[in-house]
């Protein structure tokens, strides 16, 4: 017995549901690409603004412990013991990287308000 029966021509197929759900893609254009890239649902940002100002203080604050970090304006060939070993270079500067990447960590972790009404 076979299990795929073949269907009269004069029978109508049974009907799909329909979905109710909207699409709110955009239609794809005509155009064959090699590089697709997948439409999204979400139109919401993962962070708050206060998100993104705590992380560009962060991000502000590591780069001046670099500069802080940085060499001087001396002759290479002369070790100058007093300019390496500073306190700004040795201390302040570590601190202020550190501090930087804390900063950025607690406004990743920091949840977004959502009591604000999107209009």
């Amino acid at each position: 017995m076979a299990k795929n029966k073949p269907v009269p021509k004069n029978t109508p197929l049974p009907k799909q549901p329909q979905s109710t759900v909207r699409s709110t893609a955009k239609p794809k254009s005509s155009g064959k690409s090699w590089l697709r890239i997948p439409s999204s649902q979400n139109n919401e940002l993962l962070f708050d603004k206060t998100n993104y100002i705590i992380m560009a203080i962060g991000a502000f604050l590591i780069i001046l412990g670099f500069i802080l970090m940085s060499g001087g304006n001396t002759d290479p060939k002369v070790f100058n013991e007093a300019e390496i070993y500073s306190f700004r270079r040795i201390t302040l500067a570590p601190i202020t990287v550190i501090a930087g990447f804390l900063v950025i960590v607690v406004a990743i972790l920091k949840k977004p308000d959502l009591g604000q009404v999107k209009g």
